[in-house]
């Protein structure tokens, strides 16, 4: 007898207005979908909407925070992008960025006295050697042995916030506080100044995106990880040395995440806590795929991240909706923008296959 079977074949040649197309109908279902959520709650999806903007962009100080929140998000991304273009697979950016905020404060802690113009510097050059050194760990270890990268990464990240939670409990702790152990907050000198109304966290994340994509896409080492991550057997025929290369690329990935752990400690919390991370080295990955690994991409989509969840905490506060309702909120509209993802890359196709009725 004949029976229907669904495959998948990927596109080579779809057109860039029918991929455009594809993602305009993803964010429609996706927006539909939440109005049809918000409605089984009882709650105008025009209103929660718009609201969502409002809490989002529609005040100065709205505006400020979003971006705030954009701008870990935003190097994080790049970080990852970086790694997933030779197919390593780092998961463990939540954890390099723990350990990127752990060498900011060491400095900023116990070198407060050191000029500006020495001590930001020097925290940059210490977040962004000792994540990178976190970070190849597990490439070291996938190089020689062969080892899961995945699995290895996802687990340094427990490793990183226990790190956090013995400083804070241990060498660390704030002798003033009482109570709860805390770290003490980081002197006026440790605090990256505000320019244009913003810390300048954005300049360095903005020149990191112009170096990135020169990277990735302009210099031989982008060439090599483009190399290796499509065949590690056709680097090595034309001579590159795969192994060092791995440990290099993820070296830098872990660096540039560490980097977002400094932009945070210094820039917007102005202290060390276990939850400096809070998701960002997670929602990268989103962020990184839905941007195809492009560098340029990863600025517009890391602020409409930074935008969902401000104004997803805005609405929470205005309407009474729970914390977890407004994360279905989140998951509804990311299954759509990112599901579409497929569509763009590959096309469904059905056929006829016989199958026997006997064994």
């Amino acid at each position: 007898m004949m029976k229907p079977t669904i495959g998948a074949i990927q596109r080579t040649d779809i057109a860039p207005g029918v991929a455009l197309t594809l993602r305009a109908l993803a964010v429609v279902l996706a927006v539909c979908t939440g109005g049809i959520l918000l409605m089984l709650l009882e709650n105008n999806p025009f209103a929660v909407y718009g609201a969502m903007l409002h809490g989002s962009l529609g005040t100065h100080i709205a505006l400020t925070e979003t971006i705030k929140m954009a701008i870990p998000l935003m190097v994080t991304s790049l970080g990852v992008a970086l790694a997933f273009r030779m197919r390593f697979w780092n998961i463990g950016a939540e954890g390099q960025i723990c350990i990127g905020a752990i060498a900011a404060t060491y400095f900023a802690l116990h070198h407060a006295e050191w000029p500006p113009w020495l001590l930001f510097p020097v925290m940059i050059i210490a977040s962004f050697l000792v994540a990178g050194l976190w970070g190849a760990i597990p490439a070291l270890f996938k190089a020689r042995f062969g080892t899961n990268e995945t699995l290895f990464t996802l687990m340094m990240n427990y490793v990183a916030v226990y790190i956090i939670q013995f400083l804070r409990e241990g060498p660390w702790r704030d002798p003033s506080a009482m109570g709860f152990p805390i770290i003490k907050l980081f002197a006026k000198s440790a605090r990256l100044e505000k320019v244009l109304g913003m810390h300048w966290g954005w300049i360095l994340a903005l020149a990191l995106l112009v170096l990135v994509y020169l990277y990735m896409r302009r210099g031989k080492h982008g060439y090599e990880i483009g190399v290796v991550g499509e065949n590690e057997n056709t680097a090595r025929y034309a001579g590159m040395n795969v192994r060092w290369i791995i440990v290099r690329t993820a070296l830098f990935s872990a660096g540039i995440c560490g980097l977002a752990g400094m932009l945070k400690v210094a820039g917007a919390d102005h202290t060390l806590a276990d939850s400096v991370a809070g998701g960002v080295g997670f929602t990268a990955i989103a962020v990184a795929w839905l941007s195809q690994l492009n560098p340029w991409a990863i600025l517009p989509v890391s602020f409409l991240f930074a935008m969902l969840q401000k104004g997803s905490g805005y609405v929470e506060s205005i309407f009474g909706i729970s914390n977890a309702a407004a994360a279905v909120l989140q998951g509804v509209l990311l299954f759509f923008v990112l599901g579409c993802e497929f569509f763009v890359r590959f096309r469904l196709t059905l056929h006829m296959e016989e199958v026997s009725l006997h064994a």
